[in-house]
């Protein structure tokens, strides 16, 4: 709201500086140039009296003195004939009564366009508020509204994927499992989706990367040999089944995939040691 005033703002003022001053102080005409003109037949007048007093002293013959009279006549006539650059035309006063009804009007007519054209809505501060935090509660609104969306349209498996990731990220592990069993024709060729399969089982049944879910993790591995989410849960089952070889195997890949310094490279590196120490 406050920026859309003060570009308003300066819009009006941008307009108003060039609409309002000829209307309040009124548009003005040069005056004729009739000095120049005055000028110009005062010098006729003379010349004429010269050639006069040419032709009475006899010093210019009678047929010339004719012709530069009816040269400087011409001259003359074209000077004092009004050409249309001398046109007066017709002067306007100022209108004062026109600017202030033009300056209340630009505000008002600025609205209205918005209104038509804008979005209202933005310039009310309630529709402009901060939209109110998610609640646990209105997350589980959320992820119960969409379960119930699946029971109606069992064969959509984007929404299936959907759900089983919203159920993993609340801990809520075996539904998240029967999720994407749901889909599983959609994460079949998929790295990503079968790692995440994998570790979901494993998280539910508390036993580790074994069974099911250690075939999801060889199956991604397959379609991607350096997946790293893969690469770290087939070197976490290695460990756990006491095949360190395989397990180095694994997770020493792994070292360039990751930040250097970070946890997940400290954590690594501290597995691979306790690996090759036999531990």
């Amino acid at each position: 709201m406050t920026q859309f005033a003060i570009f308003a703002t300066l819009l009006i003022v941008v307009v108003a500086a060039f609409i309002l001053p000829p209307l309040w102080l009124g548009l003005r005409t040069p005056k004729p140039q009739t000095d120049r003109k005055e000028a110009n037949v005062a010098i006729f007048r003379d010349q004429l009296a010269e050639l006069e007093r040419e032709n009475t002293e006899g010093t210019l013959a009678i047929a010339d003195f004719e012709q530069a009279k009816r040269e400087l006549q011409r001259r003359l006539l074209e000077e004092v004939e009004p050409t249309t650059g001398d046109a007066v035309t017709t002067t306007y006063g100022p209108s004062r009564k026109m600017a202030i009804i033009i300056l209340l009007l630009l505000p008002i007519l600025g609205l209205l366009a918005y209104g038509i054209l804008g979005n209202p809505k933005a310039l009310d501060p309630m529709q402009t508020a901060a939209p109110q935090q998610m609640t646990p509660e209105k997350i589980n609104e959320m992820v119960a509204s969409l379960a119930a969306k699946m029971k109606a349209n069992p064969d959509d498996m984007q929404g299936w994927l959907m759900l089983a990731r919203s159920y993993k990220s609340l801990g809520r592990y075996d539904e998240a499992v029967q999720a994407f069993a749901k889909a599983e024709k959609a994460i079949d060729d998929n790295p990503d989706l079968l790692a995440a399969y994998a570790e979901t089982i494993a998280m539910a049944n508390g036993k580790g990367i074994t069974g099911k879910a250690l075939q999801l993790v060889e199956h991604a591995l397959k379609i991607d040999p350096k997946h790293a989410h893969s690469l770290f849960l087939a070197g976490a089952a290695a460990m756990e089944a006491g095949d360190n070889k395989k397990g180095i195997a694994y997770w020493e890949p792994l070292l360039d995939q990751v930040e250097p310094g970070s946890e997940i490279e400290q954590m690594l590196r501290s597995g691979i040691d306790k690996m090759k120490a036999g531990k």
